[in-house]
């Protein structure tokens, strides 16, 4: 059992709520990391034979144990984000694209589970023109309202984002956020906001859209039972005691509401712990989510 220390991510449009869980007085935390490994971020484990480790060198080192040596590193991100206001319209690349523009093996699938519906109750999803063409001329002309679609949102539904889907979240949104790990984010529009120097942020037109899919827009499901994915499959449990893992692989268990001791840290909500098969955690009846990545039998 690895539990990870939290990563703090300030952003232009992050908020307060996820300060009492990051051990800061941070304002403006857009993403709270509980898991990741990308060479920018890497999570740190706090117990155990690997304590004061970065949770890579665990990964190199682990990964033929559990089907994961396809991968050259771990292949999610976990993060609880938090929208005070709505994030810039992006998109992620597919593996073909992620390949040609970024040189990497993968691209960027994603998925939301909203803790928080947003203020509006709606997200940014999905593309109205008819075909590309369409969109690089209303681009050009920067006629975004004519190509901006939407998806309603209320408390606890789950969004899987394909790759080449047009997105953004949307103020008030409060979201566990799993991500296959990719750095490629492209943005297609900011609403003309500047920084605190006045300078806009900038946008990533081409390669934006080289990877858009006009024909792709995301579906709001409410979570229950288990969604499995490309890269990964995820579970959400509520009031849980005890957990064990039951898979031949490693499990990231991410809490979300409930707060725990366990091998003398603190669990709370954004926090994740790394279980290997077999293992058995004591949660104080939590709420949580499983995500598991695919094992080479599974791809």
């Amino acid at each position: 059992m690895l539990i990870l220390n939290n990563i703090v991510h300030k952003t232009i449009w992050g908020g307060v709520k996820l300060t009492p869980f990051s051990s800061t007085k941070e304002t403006n935390i857009g993403h709270l990391y509980s898991l990741i490994s990308n060479g920018e971020f890497e999570s740190k484990i706090l117990n155990g034979k690997y304590k004061g480790q970065l949770f890579k060198k665990y990964f190199n080192e682990n990964k033929s144990r559990f089907g994961l040596s396809v991968y050259k590193e771990f292949p999610l991100i976990i993060a609880l984000v938090d929208a005070t206001d709505d994030l810039s319209l992006q998109v992620h690349p597919n593996d073909e694209t992620a390949k040609k523009l970024e040189s990497t093996d993968f691209g960027k699938n994603e998925s939301w589970y909203f803790i928080d519906a947003p203020k509006s109750g709606k997200i940014y999803n999905g593309c109205k023109a008819k075909n590309s063409q369409e969109l690089k001329e209303k681009v050009i002309q920067n006629k975004y309202n004519d190509i901006i679609d939407y998806l309603d949102i209320k408390d606890g539904d789950y969004v899987y984002i394909k790759s080449g889907t047009m997105h953004a979240m949307t103020a008030g949104s409060l979201v566990y956020e799993i991500e296959e790990n990719c750095n490629a984010t492209y943005r297609v529009y900011d609403f003309d906001r500047t920084d605190k120097d006045g300078k806009k942020r900038p946008l990533h037109t081409q390669k934006a859209l080289e990877s858009i899919n006009v024909n792709l827009k995301s579906k709001a499901i409410p979570f229950i039972g288990e969604k499995i994915e490309r890269l990964y499959s995820t579970q959400l449990f509520k009031n849980i005691d005890v957990y064990t893992n039951n898979s031949k692989t490693l499990e990231c268990l991410t809490v979300i509401e409930g707060e725990s001791f366990v091998e003398g840290q603190k669990i709370q909500r954004g926090t994740t712990i790394i279980l290997e098969p077999d293992e058995i955690v004591k949660l104080n009846y939590s709420d949580f989510v499983i995500a598991r990545p695919l094992n080479k039998e599974e791809l």
